[in-house]
């Protein structure tokens, strides 16, 4: 292994465990925070902890892309994980004074963690060579499996430590939360060294893009790698998020539930690495068209079969599986498009668009639902399919040596 290697290596597995430690505190709360958000507002309210959480990330990305431009990585991924740890003791406050503006606010600063978990991702492929830029992006995507899996299973241990701290109720894995949070941030500060942004700025950074595809064939490509990352995630938002809802309507139980949700988490999240290594032995586009493929598949079987709810499990795993494939591959796709200062830039624009797509997604999903049904919201996202694979058959021949 040569030094190059090394250090692209040891940057990796930080990543990977501050997004390992930041996942522990998004999946000990997120779940946990609609019922909070229901007991001090009302039902009308309870989606709000998603909703500020993803608009807080959304806010977060461009922000603290500048703040990675001006001084690297290191501070800026630890600034966001300190912040989100911050949101969970706001929210812990706020839920003892039945105040639901600051606890708003203490999701929307909750959000700013998977702000982070976005840039973490983009920060693997820093200085990555690019034909393992898909699988390093991937490997990062990937780590937050273990964190969205074991967080849920805290809440016991959380009700332990709320009632030894005396806090209120339903907020003792925030501070679990908390604890990941901070220990993140102190990782990143202490071993993300050398940072890779700043390692960057002293060499080359290739990319996949040749000089004969031209600015604005490639400014063509780079939207259409945004655009196909920011679609795939409203129709994976707005059908997963009205899921729980379908299925408690037609009967099913919790347990059911939450195990068709974890499924879905599982299919996000476990095979990333498959797609990672895939968009570099293939190419970018045909894993996002791969993805749209595995997102038809799951909104055709909501659509002919919804009243089953094996077949919905069955359908939010393969629903899970193309969001992967369409975002790893998009994400790397967005690497190799834009080197140089503009980089942190786009990077945070993607995150911030993608981020506001998921919010559309989910705060139209349940309009949506209300007025035509589960199987009605799945066709009405199988047409944001089409969209992608539209514009991937418009793209792809103008500007085939990006793709």
């Amino acid at each position: 292994m040569n030094a190059d290697t090394a250090i692209q290596s040891r940057i990796v597995r930080v990543l990977v465990a501050g997004q390992v430690l930041a996942g522990l505190g998004q999946g000990a709360t997120l779940a946990i925070g609609a019922v909070i958000a229901n007991e001090v507002a009302g039902e009308a309210f309870s989606g709000a902890a998603a909703t500020s959480s993803t608009l807080g990330a959304a806010i977060a990305a461009i922000p603290l892309a500048r703040l990675a431009q001006r001084l690297g990585r290191r501070p800026a991924l630890a600034l966001g994980a300190a912040t989100a740890a911050s949101g969970s003791i706001l929210t812990v406050i706020a839920t003892g004074l039945e105040f639901f503006p600051v606890l708003i606010v203490g999701f929307a600063m909750l959000g700013v963690g998977t702000a982070v978990g976005l840039q973490a991702r983009f920060a693997a492929t820093d200085v990555a060579e690019p034909s393992r830029r898909g699988r390093d992006l991937s490997l990062v995507v990937w780590s937050t499996t273990i964190g969205a899996v074991v967080g849920p299973n805290l809440f016991g241990p959380g009700v332990a430590i709320q009632d030894a701290l005396g806090l209120p109720e339903h907020t003792g894995s925030f501070v679990i939360a908390i604890a990941a949070q901070v220990m993140a941030s102190l990782l990143y500060l202490t071993a993300l060294r050398p940072d890779p942004l700043i390692l960057a700025r002293g060499r080359a950074v290739l990319a996949l893009a040749t000089p004969d595809a031209g600015v604005v064939r490639g400014r063509m490509a780079l939207v259409f790698a945004i655009g196909s990352i920011a679609i795939s995630h409203a129709v994976m938002v707005s059908v997963m998020s009205m899921t729980p809802v379908h299925l408690s309507n037609h009967g099913a139980s919790l347990t059911i539930i939450g195990f068709t949700i974890s499924l879905h988490v599982a299919g996000m999240f476990g095979l990333a690495p498959l797609f990672g290594w895939a968009s570099d032995r293939w190419g970018r586009l045909p894993v996002i068209l791969g993805g749209q493929a595995l997102l038809a598949t799951a909104v055709i079987l909501i659509g002919l079969a919804s009243e089953s709810t094996l077949f919905v499990t069955v359908a939010l795993v393969v629903l899970g599986l193309g969001w992967s494939a369409a975002t790893v591959s998009g994400s790397a796709l967005v690497s190799d498009l834009v080197t140089g200062a503009t980089r942190l830039r786009v990077q945070g624009r993607a995150d911030t668009i993608m981020s506001l797509a998921g919010a559309f997604g989910g705060a139209v999903a349940g309009p949506i639902l209300a007025l035509i049904g589960y199987s009605g919201l799945a066709w009405v996202a199988g047409g944001l399919v089409v969209v992608v694979v539209v514009a991937a058959s418009i793209v792809r021949p103008r500007v085939p040596q990006l793709l």
